[in-house]
């Protein structure tokens, strides 16, 4: 007999969970512990974490490698659909990218009051880019914060 399972979307907290995981990473590699993933109709098609040291490259942030292998998977160059999930605060070049995509959502784990895109005037993403932020914030800023710690010790 075969069975129909119902395919369940996971919610905000489960898939910053899974960006999470990304960022942990991303310390691995030594690199600063920012987890993305993109998320289209209920499923994971783009994850990453930074690797401006592994690529020597100051573009490669988590955000953008994200928007990239997403892009490459949808076979276009928007995420209207999309929702990209961030444990940080896309910073201006990545708000930019974010805009040129005409991303869906973007949902936001921690603010960045240093770098964030937030701080601009007028704002960057595209103007119907639905935008959620504090999303296990705590967790989000707390790895962050150790990770630089750990540098400073």
């Amino acid at each position: 007999m075969q069975t129909n399972t119902i395919f369940k979307p996971m919610n905000h907290e489960q898939y910053m969970q899974k960006a999470l995981q990304e960022a942990e990473k991303a310390i691995e590699e030594g690199e600063i512990p920012v987890g993305a993933l993109v998320v289209c109709k209920g499923k994971i098609i783009a994850r990453s974490h930074n690797e401006t040291e592994k690529l020597n490259d100051v573009t490669a942030h988590a955000e953008m490698l994200a928007v990239t292998m997403a892009t490459s998977f949808l076979g276009g160059k928007y995420l209207n659909d999309c929702t990209l999930y961030v444990t940080m605060e896309p910073c201006t070049m990545c708000a930019g990218a974010l805009a040129w995509a005409q991303l869906g959502e973007l949902v936001i784990g921690a603010a960045d009051e240093h770098r964030g895109y937030s701080r601009l005037n007028p704002p960057v993403l595209h103007p119907r880019t639905k935008v959620v932020s504090g999303i296990l914030a705590e967790e989000c800023s707390d790895i962050v914060r150790q990770f630089f710690k750990s540098k400073r010790n």
